[in-house]
């Protein structure tokens, strides 16, 4: 369950460039690090020590890395691409089958996680200021056990 908050934190933030030709005005294209302390779990596991994410712009795909260090001192990593405009993507690492990402405006994007065809975990992330950005997970692990928090990020 660790892993799949962690997880959740990232793919929000993957889905969240407009464009390949606003990258440059793009606020979610970048490194990211997880601030643990302001971050606060209604319910699952705990989030990580710390992690990154980077996400970078690929063709019209948004790929998102992340690495880093989960509550329990296991490793974080995951790996994933999703169209800059929202649609279908695809999982390269992680415990998921699917990831579809959706453009709501220029600060807010939405990824949800697919696993045997069901829908599992929906994340809205909101980043205003292109500094910071405040993600809201909620759904099922891929355990099925259900997860919902608030994680904040900063901008490297």
């Amino acid at each position: 369950m660790k892993r799949l908050l962690v997880f959740a934190a990232v793919v929000v933030v993957a889905a969240m460039a407009p464009s390949p030709l606003l990258a440059q005005s793009n606020p979610f294209v970048g490194t990211w690090k997880l601030n643990p302390a302001k971050s606060k779990v209604m319910s699952g596991a705990p989030p990580p020590k710390e992690e990154t994410v980077t996400i970078q712009m690929v063709g019209d795909q948004d790929q998102v890395t992340a690495n880093g260090t989960a509550a329990d001192g296991s490793p974080i990593s995951f790996k994933y691409e999703v169209p800059s405009k929202g649609g279908t993507g695809k999982i390269l690492g992680g415990p998921f089958d699917a990831v579809s990402g959706k453009v709501i405006d220029d600060s807010t994007r939405e990824v949800s996680y697919i696993k045997g065809g069901k829908e599992m975990l929906q994340i809205r992330m909101v980043s205003k200021d292109g500094k910071t950005a405040r993600e809201t997970v909620k759904g099922t692990d891929p355990q099925g056990k259900p997860v919902s928090g608030v994680l904040v990020w900063e901008k490297q």
